[in-house]
């Protein structure tokens, strides 16, 4: 039995002394050995099978041997085929060869002439099928790259930040879309020199790279605004690209819109002037009036020691309630509101407010008309909300009222909402106050608001609560004449989810 790695042959001769007698000297030489006696066999053994050699007679009463060369050359190209023969030729060699002949064996041949030819020839075999599976390897690595890179192409396409890839020319090698959105460029063709389309600040980060002597490790951000009106921002990152030994491939700059990180950082920033200035000032004055109290050199009278407490209770009522707002806004930021839902009147709910503000209302002698439509449906909502939210635009109707003033509040059903209409006739608002109404910490500053508190929390939080509820609010204003606040809340409520972790139906 031949061994695994023995040389397959296949003979194909019609004299049977020659093809048995060589395929017994090849079995004795270990190699593994298949035989024809017609070129038609031989022709289906060497396309069905994988030989590693083929010895083809040339003179054969069917087909010919160049017919049976032709034939498996074709179908096996790297089987090293000899052509045997007594009858060689020197047209019948450049045709043989032609046809993929790697030689001839002249006949009569000893049997080491035969091993000598067989040897060479299964070398070149050898040589054959490395080179197959080399070129395989490579196309098989080709694909790979290509396909990684169209996996790759893919990811940085569907990332919503920018990416821009430069080589170490500063020509674009990789972009994505939302590159050309950041970098406000209507195209980049691959392979350009990207630099004098680029902001300036970010051309001269790249240019640390390109320009520097020896290999940047570290990475370099900048932050820019995305518009002229400084509304939007970009935190530019650059980052080399390092080849396997070292040296800079080029450079890679990831563009990230930031505007909300931004917003945050002015939110804090206002709340830290507002903490100052809210703050400080009451605190001061509370401090003041507790340090006069405890001081025996001083002597106050009774009435003064309880205008003083009176004034310490204001001060300290107005700290609380922001406190409050603060606390509100938390809780529905990180969204951990609880809430109990149940049906509610909302007309009953602002009539308890109205009550609560009348005092306050009859000292700015104004005058409130309040009209309900009968048969109003009940909306379900947390109560406790839903007097947060009317105490505050009430609120707002008396404090930025005028003296004398009026108060027409409305509450109707429309389609599938409860409508409450909250008008004043007071100092209104202008109209780049109304685009920033419903931010934290904003308060309107003219000569007619100055002397009147506030926060700036109170509608943030109106709209919060609102927005909860799938309602709607709309605010209608205008400096000097009044405004009008509109509010809709759903008959069958839906609170969203992501508004509240927690709520307990009643």
């Amino acid at each position: 039995m031949a061994k695994l790695d023995s040389p397959k042959v296949l003979v194909v001769d019609d004299e049977d002394l020659l093809r048995n007698g060589v395929k017994r000297l090849l079995e004795m030489e270990d190699f593994a050995v298949d035989v024809a006696a017609t070129g038609t066999e031989g022709i289906l053994l060497g396309i069905n099978n994988e030989y590693d050699l083929a010895i083809i007679d040339l003179k054969m009463p069917d087909k010919d041997g160049m017919e049976v060369l032709k034939k498996i050359h074709a179908a096996k190209p790297n089987t090293v085929c000899f052509i045997a023969t007594a009858f060689a030729s020197y047209d019948t060699a450049i045709q043989a060869t032609k046809l993929g002949a790697d030689g001839y064996i002249p006949k009569p041949f000893s049997i080491e002439e035969l091993l000598q030819q067989l040897q060479l020839g299964y070398k070149k075999r050898l040589l054959l099928l490395e080179t197959e599976r080399l070129r395989n390897d490579r196309e098989n690595r080709l694909l790979e790259i290509a396909f990684e890179r169209t996996r790759m192409n893919t990811i940085v396409n569907a990332l919503e930040d920018g990416v821009l890839v430069v080589n170490k020319n500063g020509e674009a090698v990789l972009y994505n879309p939302s590159a050309l959105k950041y970098l406000s460029l209507d195209k980049i063709v691959i392979e350009e020199f990207i630099l004098p389309k680029l902001h300036i600040k970010i051309a001269a980060q790249i240019n640390r790279y390109l320009s520097a002597k020896k290999y940047l490790p570290q990475s370099f951000s900048i932050q820019l605004p995305l518009n002229e009106l400084n509304e939007s921002f970009l935190q530019i990152t650059c980052s080399p690209v390092p080849h396997p030994d070292g040296s800079l491939a080029g450079v890679v700059i990831v563009l990230k819109n930031i505007t909300e990180l931004k917003k945050i950082e002015q939110l804090k920033s206002q709340f830290v002037s507002m903490v100052s200035h809210e703050l400080k000032a009451p605190v001061a004055a509370v401090y003041g009036y507790l340090k006069l109290l405890s001081d025996d050199s001083v002597q106050l009278t009774q009435a003064q020691k309880k205008k003083f407490v009176e004034r310490s209770e204001f001060r300290l009522d107005a700290l609380l309630k922001m406190v409050n707002d603060l606390l509100d806004i938390s809780r529905m930021e990180m969204k951990i509101v609880q809430r109990e839902i149940m049906e509610l009147n909302i007309a009953e709910v602002v009539q308890s407010i109205l009550e609560f503000f009348s005092l306050e209302m009859k000292e700015l002698n104004l005058t409130v008309h309040f009209s309900v439509v009968e048969n109003l449906f009940k909306v379900k909502a947390d109560k406790e909300e839903m007097n947060r939210l009317f105490t505050n635009l009430i609120s707002n109707a008396i404090k930025y009222n005028k003296n004398g003033g009026e108060i027409d509040v409305a509450i109707e059903q429309t389609e599938n909402f409860v409508t409450v209409s909250i008008i004043d006739n007071g100092i209104g608002m202008k109209d780049e106050e109304k685009k920033k109404l419903f931010q934290e910490f904003f308060r309107a500053k003219n000569e007619s608001t100055k002397e009147i508190s506030g926060t700036g929390l109170g509608l943030s939080i109106v709209k919060r609560i609102v927005d909860s509820y799938s309602g709607k609010i709309e605010i209608e204003s205008e400096f000097g004449k009044g405004t009008k606040v509109v509010v809709r809340l759903p008959l069958k409520s839906k609170v969203l989810k992501d508004h509240v972790e927690n709520y307990v139906q009643a």
